[in-house]
């Protein structure tokens, strides 16, 4: 077992303030990888603090925005330098199938960090514009101060670089809290910190427990929180900055809709659900999990649905031809049997799958991935965010019925259309109260493209220049002249 005793505050290693520690759980063996030291109260103290002198008296929200752009291209160089050891500690703390973890866990948060360098370099730090009544004015852009930052187990490295990378372009200092789940790719982030050209006090990573993160979000240090999570623990969190008037992000759940349309394939639509509904094991805040079908040709897409998953294989995460790995908890993995029992309560007809054990396995957090049939916009099963590889196929009858199935949820955070044709494609996405759509496929993660929901799917954005614009402020000068 790896042991991991100290914490990184401030730039620095440092004993804690307690004995208290983190044991990291495989989701596949049941069985202790790692223990790491566990932060106290005392210990996010001294992480604000220095993240205060860092940002009030220190040279980072000073210099020029081309350093800070030259020294997180240096961090990103050396993150990509590791993207393997990466890949293989997400697999090993939560369960990630390894193909996914290359992909996506691992390359594409060093994609996001060249991208929002590159974004960096463009963005309008200071721009002068003439004023209404004859004087110049200037707008400038500056720092927001130091961020709390609480990060998910679903998808912990992009996550953490989705608020890391940003706020130090922005020149923010940082505190970040990842999951307790997932506390090792955060530390090989400090360790690649550690080594970078960011100064000291600017970043500390303390991986913790809800009421750390609580502490951390209400600390009276703090400038802005950057949350991602469930919908209600987001709800607390926009509570609690709203008695202080923290400036506040927060990307939260989702119940995604593939809308899938009558000149679909049904093989194609099968595919691309696989990636779209069923990625990282289903654990994505931006799973398609609900497939809206025409009713006249339902048959045809839920044969397809249930060639693609009954294809799928389940097992060991290392395997290479693991597409469905474990549950990333043992509450996670009850969590979802629940749900799937509640979908059979409620009348749901499962055409797959089902609420034991997949077969052959005796151990590890799994579950069957699950196609539900027959089910109704109502029920449970159609309205709440189950995050495992659980899909349900919804009918329709025209294009308003579709769009109108496709709203019929609290969440607005992601979805797609399925059809040849791109044009009609993209005409439905734009009748849809989600933030990120994608036509004939998964919404991708681009780096330039925000990336955040409407309704309860969360505030303000990621990635793009709007999302560098959350970790700035913006001040007026006028009085220029004319």
């Amino acid at each position: 077992m790896h042991e991991y005793p100290k914490l990184f505050v401030g730039g620095e290693w440092s004993a804690p303030s307690t004995g208290e520690t983190i044991e990291v759980i495989s989701p596949h063996t049941e069985q202790p990888i790692a223990r790491v030291a566990a932060p106290a109260p005392a210990d996010i103290d001294r992480a604000v603090a220095a993240a205060r002198r860092a940002f009030d008296e220190g040279p980072w929200a000073r210099i020029d925005p081309a350093e800070r752009i030259r020294i997180v291209r240096d961090l990103a160089r050396r993150y990509e330098e590791r993207v393997e050891e990466i890949a293989r500690i997400v697999t090993a703390e939560m369960g990630a199938p390894i193909t996914f973890s290359r992909s996506a866990h691992a390359r594409l948060p060093g994609v996001m960090m060249r991208a929002l360098a590159d974004l960096a370099e463009t963005y309008p730090w200071q721009e002068t514009r003439p004023g209404y009544y004859g004087s110049g004015i200037l707008v400038r852009s500056s720092p927001v101060g130091v961020v709390a930052a609480v990060t998910p187990w679903n998808m912990p490295m992009l996550m953490v670089v989705a608020k890391l990378v940003p706020a130090l372009l922005a020149g923010c200092a940082i505190v970040i809290k990842p999951s307790p789940e997932t506390p090792l790719d955060a530390h090989l982030m400090a360790e690649l910190l550690e080594q970078s050209e960011v100064p000291p006090g600017v970043v500390s990573i303390l991986p913790g427990d809800r009421a750390i993160g609580e502490y951390l979000v209400t600390h009276p240090g703090i400038d802005k929180v950057s949350f991602t999570g469930s919908t209600a623990a987001g709800r607390q969190v926009a509570a609690a900055c709203g008695a202080g008037l923290t400036r506040v992000g927060l990307e939260l759940g989702g119940k995604s809709a593939a809308v899938v349309l009558d000149d679909a394939d049904p093989a194609a639509v099968a595919a691309g659900v696989q990636v779209a509904g069923l990625m990282n094991s289903g654990q994505a805040c931006v799973a398609q999990t609900r497939i809206l079908v025409p009713r006249r040709r339902a048959p045809e897409f839920v044969d397809a649905l249930v060639a693609m998953v009954d294809g799928l294989a389940v097992g060991d995460p290392f395997d290479e031809d693991t597409r469905i790995g474990p549950m990333v908890s043992v509450r996670q993995r009850e969590r979802v049997r629940g749900y799937i029992e509640q979908g059979i309560g409620e009348g749901a007809r499962v055409v797959t799958g089902g609420a034991g054990p997949p077969a052959g396995m005796d151990r590890g957090w799994y579950v069957r991935p699950t196609l539900f049939a027959d089910v109704d916009s109502t029920m449970s099963i159609a309205q709440e965010e189950i995050f495992g590889p659980v899909l349900t196929v919804l009918q329709y009858t025209d294009i308003d019925d579709a769009v109108r199935l496709a709203d019929d949820t609290a969440y607005g955070l992601s979805g797609s259309v399925w059809t040849p044709d791109t044009d009609r494609g993209r005409a439905v996405a734009g009748r849809i109260r989600a933030g990120t759509f994608g036509i004939n496929q998964a919404y991708s993660m681009d780096p330039h493209a925000p990336f955040g929901g409407m309704k309860a799917s969360g505030i303000g954005r990621e990635f793009g220049r709007e999302g560098l614009a959350e970790y700035l402020e913006t001040q007026s000068i006028s009085g220029l002249g004319g």
